[in-house]
């Protein structure tokens, strides 16, 4: 069996005096969809940002395909050793935020194009066969000459998920990519996401979408104050969940 894309073991991160996440373990096979769901402010889209590196934790071990990130400096001190890993690692772990972050300034071809050109160096004329695929894929391959304000919003995001397909990494990390859209648009992106985890696609997905959490993920796990207080397959978390957290969470977000 080859190593897990993403795994983390006893992470830790704090801000300042506040500790967001208390010793959190988290494993993402090859092919598996991973759900992360749990009241604001519980950790989840810290975890995510915590595998993509963009933020530093202060304990623990975050090991990207069986290679472990390499650490200088103690507790709040502790950064990422060598750069040039860690660029490498986010090259393979694209992420879709809940904002969109289009770049206004370049139509949504350029948009999905412009990692793959200026980051990895790959052909434009490659590229840019690539990045039309996926806006097919996403179901917007006409607006590929379209500016991002001519867009509705499920429409940028579906531009943002084919901008970071066009990066062919190893791994999508969304953070709540339907959060900020209403209940018509948001199926447009869950319909997607869906699609996506059909295809066998690793993912980690932090939503308060409880449906699509049920329908794509192989593992969800629920946190509550920056510790996992439940994790399973869905089936088991949805329909008879062990913990009163657990049970009081879905019922609030039924």
């Amino acid at each position: 069996m080859p190593p897990p894309v993403i795994a983390i073991h006893g992470l830790h991160k704090a801000y300042g005096s506040l500790e967001v996440l208390k010793g959190v373990d988290l494993t993402a096979p090859r092919g598996h969809v991973i759900s992360l769901i749990g009241s604001s402010g519980s950790g989840k889209s810290t975890l995510l940002r915590c595998c993509n590196l963009l933020e530093d934790s202060q304990q623990g071990e975050i090991l990207f395909e069986g290679e472990a990130v390499r650490w200088k400096g103690e507790g709040l001190n502790r950064h990422p050793a060598d750069r040039a890993q860690v660029t490498r690692i986010r090259t393979n772990l694209s992420m879709v935020f809940q904002q969109f972050n289009l770049w206004s300034h370049m139509t949504i071809l350029q948009n999905v194009m412009e990692a793959p050109v200026t980051v990895l160096r790959r052909d434009p004329v490659e590229v840019e066969a690539k990045a039309r695929e996926y806006l097919a894929k996403v179901g917007i391959a006409d607006k590929a000459d379209a500016w991002p304000a001519m867009l509705s919003g499920g429409q940028q995001q579906r531009a943002a998920i084919a901008r970071a397909l066009c990066m062919e990494p190893r791994a999508l990390l969304f953070d709540e990519p339907t959060s900020a859209l209403d209940p018509e648009l948001e199926q447009e992106v869950v319909r997607v996401i869906k699609a996506l985890a059909e295809e066998g696609r690793t993912m980690i997905l932090v939503t308060h979408d409880m449906k699509l959490a049920a329908d794509c993920s192989d593992h969800v796990i629920f946190l509550h104050q920056g510790l996992i207080e439940e994790q399973g397959p869905p089936a088991a978390m949805f329909k008879a969940p062990q913990t009163a957290r657990l049970r009081g969470f879905l019922s609030a977000t039924s």
